[in-house]
């Protein structure tokens, strides 16, 4: 399992992705789930997998390969008009290789299933983000959905749900995400850090900040300590529940 976040400011884009992979409890390794593409002064496209790591790798090899030629029949997603057409190019491939995988590996429900996230902005088109699903169809957030979650979802919703503002810094949107992964690690094993980052500036066309969180990064651990602080005195001042008369 993953887990992975975009979320859409005002001021732009904000992508964070956990590193854990596993196979069961004593196969677990750690693997980059957050692939960029860019041309300066024209586009940058961020891409984030969760589910089965053999079809997520397919989907972006696949992807890196047709942006290297140029092929009237296998457009690149660098040559993609809109994200919204980048969308629809990455949805095709996945549910191809679905559908492939499915025909010639084993037949169990699911086994090569993944969601992704895509996001980014092309040319004059406003910054966009879509959550795209194994069928090949997709959503894209919006003002009423101002981000979206892939992987182990249910944890960390309830943070963003409460704390998310369109206004607020590029700062503020990476302290609410570590929030958000770290009641995600507490509660499941299957995601962990390190946690990759990628900040996209709305117009800037081209990529932003990239970086890793380790888990034993000061400022995260200071984070999670805190919030797990702020929890207990707020439950410690909330009004004592009494008992009705038997």
């Amino acid at each position: 399992m993953t887990y992975c976040v975009g979320l859409m400011l005002n001021k732009g884009l904000v992508f964070m992705s956990d590193t854990r992979t596993n196979a069961g409890v004593d196969n677990i390794s750690t693997f980059c789930k957050m692939t960029t593409w860019e041309v300066p002064g024209e586009r940058s496209i961020t891409l984030m997998s969760a589910g089965n790591l053999a079809t997520t790798q397919a989907v972006v090899s696949m992807l890196e390969e047709r942006a290297k030629t140029v092929e009237e029949r296998n457009p690149s997603i660098l040559e993609a008009p809109s994200m919204f057409q980048a969308a629809r190019m990455v949805g095709d491939m996945l549910k191809e290789i679905i559908a492939d995988n499915a025909e010639s590996g084993q037949r169990a429900d699911s086994a090569f299933n993944a969601t992704l996230l895509l996001g980014g902005q092309i040319g004059d088109g406003e910054p966009r983000l879509f959550l795209i699903y194994p069928e090949g169809n997709f959503i894209e957030a919006s003002d009423e959905t101002p981000f979206l979650q892939i992987g182990e979802t249910k944890y960390g919703k309830p943070i963003l749900v409460r704390a998310y503002d369109p206004d607020m810094s590029f700062e503020d949107a990476i302290k609410l995400m570590l929030v958000s992964f770290d009641s995600t690690i507490k509660a499941n094993l299957s995601v962990a850090p390190p946690l990759d980052v990628h900040v996209y500036e709305t117009d800037s066309l081209k990529n932003g900040r990239m970086f890793r969180i380790e888990g034993d990064d000061p400022y995260y651990q200071t984070v999670s300590g805190s919030w797990g602080d702020a929890l207990k005195s707020a439950f410690d001042h909330l009004p004592d529940f009494e008992l009705p008369d038997a």
